[in-house]
């Protein structure tokens, strides 16, 4: 198994987080189901958003941990509260071109916000098991467990 990317600091990636003027979507960039995920919303629905691994972040600078990033997606807006999960693919999706904010509210509404949940977990807990995933997405997954 290859061994995870360091984790930066502010010193060594001075301009990403610093001064944001977009929002932030942080990934977990060892889980090839994770990164085949992102590079669909990259092609496909693309986000304004920076979407960077969590293992290339200054996670202290954004407020997260890397318990956190390696639980879930992270979605850290401009200013205010980060939210995770389901809520940051809802966020992400807000923040992309017409039709996907569409659905990015519609998951936020408080029934459909519940299943979304659900699923999310669902799938995060088996990611190992699903298309594109490595390893490091069994060992993640169990960590989180």
């Amino acid at each position: 198994m290859a061994a995870p990317a360091p984790h930066l600091t502010s010193a060594s990636r001075p301009s990403v987080q610093r001064k944001r003027a977009t929002p932030i979507l942080i990934f977990d960039g060892d889980c090839g189901f994770c990164t085949m995920s992102v590079d669909f919303m990259k092609r496909w629905i693309r986000p304004r958003a920076q979407i960077l691994a969590w293992q290339f972040a200054d996670l202290d600078v954004l407020g997260l941990t890397e318990v956190e990033c390696a639980e879930a997606v992270q979605w850290v807006p401009t200013s205010g509260d980060h939210s995770s999960g389901a809520a940051a693919v809802a966020n992400a999706l807000r923040a992309s071109p017409v039709p996907w904010p569409v659905v990015g509210v519609v998951m936020a509404a408080p029934l459909v916000r519940v299943v979304a949940d659900r699923v999310y977990k669902l799938i995060a807990k088996n990611r190992y098991r699903l298309p594109g995933s490595t390893p490091a997405c069994k060992v993640a997954a169990q960590a989180a467990a």
